[in-house]
């Protein structure tokens, strides 16, 4: 297909032209309804994209034009057998996936490592998670690959397993043997399921790990505009096997998805496809290249340090580059702190930190002024010198609890909160996953055991950070109302 198009935008741009009396949803009625507190600010000629399914401008839940010429563009780009834009994030891919694999009752192969999308998934469909755990670095307190191993010992002992869904690469850019868990996944009769909503850029630069379509995927959902220039909350769901339903899947979308799509996502997704497939590859070696000028820096200084490609490799079976986790620990500095630092001090903004580290995401659309005011921002720090400070390891994680009900079961029943104290023993009704590392120790219809209470109690006494509880400062803890 000739790729120096654009589909939707050409769509909308002929429909503007036109310049219609508009009596279709939204009410803004292009510009002239827009609060001027924000055009003021930002032109007004972005809100003329954001129209409905008016006249030649297709529709992603039927697309027969436009839409559908678009998402036959980007399965050529990345090598799918179906494309289906998302704009509902990759969230609702996880969960068209889930549904697409394991219907009610039936077992889905999960880390626990996974987005808590995948647990509404299974909610969604009734699938009954069998859990795995990925592996763990002790040195750097974060969660790498699965292992083929551990995927060949669950088929083992659970052979109707129908499908695995794991996330490569991970939010620290570990990925994992996609290749290989391919191979055990069909040689069990079950699909590869990948949440690739970190790694749409891997499909334009052999200096990255391959992407999942690449490597045997099934299905693949992506999230185009975390580092592949659309707008945020749009992404991509592509079929990459003959194994799923396509019909199915076009169902599930449905069931997940808006019956109001932004055309400002679309289009967005439309430009970013046409921009990779033009110039993808330049735009991922300008990343790399940022990459590896941040790490030559960082590795001159005194007591930080980055995690570099081949490092343990038995738990980061592969690494992306342009994924840059660096930590101040020897300098007496969690990673929380760091965090605060550079931005406060430098004006640095990162992505995420925890106990040890901080990861800034490098793209294309970085500068080399950026990536030198962040190593030059961890100079200054590494002048200053240890702080003296000891920074607080994550404990090590209870085993996976047992689990009494499945998600979809657990979700239904009745609740009721209990005083946290009398919460060991009970079926739980939410989840508890301190963060980091941002591993559940509890999923809803898993037993709160007393390894488990006694872990989160001492993490809760602490004062650190956890998602899940409904009650935040987890003095309540509901409870399945057995």
């Amino acid at each position: 297909m000739n790729q120096n198009q654009t589909p939707i935008l050409e769509a909308i741009e002929a429909f503007t032209e036109k310049k219609p009396a508009y009596f279709n949803i939204p009410g803004h009625r292009m510009e002239r309804g827009i609060s001027r507190r924000w055009t003021d600010r930002v032109g007004t000629e972005i809100f003329s994209y954001d129209l409905t399914e008016a006249a030649g401008l297709d529709d992603l839940h039927h697309p027969e034009g436009a839409i559908l010429k678009a998402q036959q563009l980007a399965a050529e780009v990345f090598g799918a057998r179906k494309s289906f834009f998302l704009v509902n994030g990759t969230t609702c891919g996880n969960e068209a996936m889930v549904l697409s694999c394991a219907g009610e009752g039936e077992k889905l192969l999960v880390p626990r490592n996974v987005h808590k999308s995948v647990m509404m998934g299974m909610i969604l469909s009734g699938a009954r998670p069998v859990y795995v755990m990925p592996e763990y670095s002790d040195n750097r307190g974060i969660w790498g690959s699965l292992k083929p191993e551990t995927v060949q010992r669950a088929f083992e002992k659970e052979p109707d397993i129908r499908g695995l869904l794991l996330v490569s690469p991970t939010y620290y850019g570990v990925c994992s043997d996609l290749q290989a868990l391919s191979e055990i996944c069909h040689a069990h009769g079950a699909m590869l399921l990948v949440d690739e909503a970190h790694g749409a850029h891997l499909y334009f630069s052999d200096k990255l790990p391959m992407g999942a379509l690449r490597r045997g995927a099934d299905l693949c959902a992506q999230s185009i505009h975390k580092v592949t220039g659309s707008l945020t909350q749009s992404s991509m769901l592509h079929i990459g096997s003959s194994l799923p339903d396509e019909g199915r899947v076009r169902a599930n979308l449905q069931l997940v998805q808006s019956t109001s799509p932004s055309y400002l996502l679309m289009a967005s997704l439309d430009a970013a496809r046409y921009e990779l497939a033009l110039h993808g590859s330049e735009m991922m070696k300008r990343a790399a290249a940022l990459a590896e000028r941040a790490r030559a820096a960082i590795r001159k200084l005194k007591g930080i340090s980055c995690i570099e490609p081949g490092e343990e490799p038995e738990v980061f079976s592969e690494l992306d580059i342009t994924r840059l986790t660096f930590s101040a620990k020897e300098l007496g500095i969690s990673g929380f702190a760091l965090q605060e630092i550079l931005f406060e001090r430098f004006g640095v903004s990162t992505e995420l930190a925890d106990y040890g580290n901080v990861l800034a995401v490098l793209t294309y659309a970085n500068t080399k002024e950026d990536v030198d005011r962040l190593s030059g921002a961890l100079a200054v720090l590494a002048e200053e010198g240890d702080t003296g400070r000891k920074c607080i390891d994550p404990l090590p994680l209870p085993g996976i609890p047992p689990m009494e009900l499945t998600p979809r079961e657990a979700y239904f029943q009745a609740k009721r909160s209990v005083p946290w104290r009398d919460a060991a023993g009970k079926i739980a009704a939410e989840m508890l996953c301190p963060y980091p590392p941002g591993i559940p120790l509890v999923y809803p219809g898993e037993m709160v055991t007393q390894e488990i209470w006694d872990y989160m109690d001492r993490y809760r006494r602490e004062g650190h950070p956890f998602h899940g509880p409904a009650d935040e400062k987890l003095e309540w803890f509901q409870i399945v109302d057995s």
